[in-house]
């Protein structure tokens, strides 16, 4: 039970998202980092809660997970890898070099208006 997971270049994981592959981008931030600053088609999967979510990720062909650094990223993968539901054959890759040295698109807010507004009146 359990394998390694690896880690993926940011130029592998652009090319990733530019074929027609069914992937799955789990963000391990938390949800305020997370509407900050995020890759398109990412889902939100804090850290902590990972190993009571985990089964959400079952059904995917293929898992690359982002944090800031690429750090924590890499102990998330481990973790799902671990996880008897995961197929031994599902790719499980961290982004080596997190978010922060992400230069590809990013996307931010709830519904996509997002951004750097004004601050809050509260």
């Amino acid at each position: 039970m359990g394998y390694m997971a690896d880690e993926i270049s940011p130029e592998k994981f652009a090319s990733l998202r530019e074929a027609d592959t069914d992937l799955r981008i789990v963000d391990i931030r938390s949800p305020v980092a997370f509407d900050r600053e995020r890759i398109p088609g990412s889902t939100n999967l804090p850290f902590p809660q990972l190993p009571t979510r985990v089964d959400e990720l079952a059904d995917a062909d293929r898992i690359v997970t982002v944090c800031p650094h690429g750090h924590d990223s890499l102990r998330a993968a481990d973790i799902i890898t671990s996880y008897e539901g995961i197929d031994e054959s599902t790719p499980v890759e961290s982004l080596s070099c997190g978010l922060s040295g992400w230069d590809g698109p990013t996307e931010s807010g709830t519904d996509g208006a997002g951004g750097e507004g004004p601050a809050a009146p509260f």
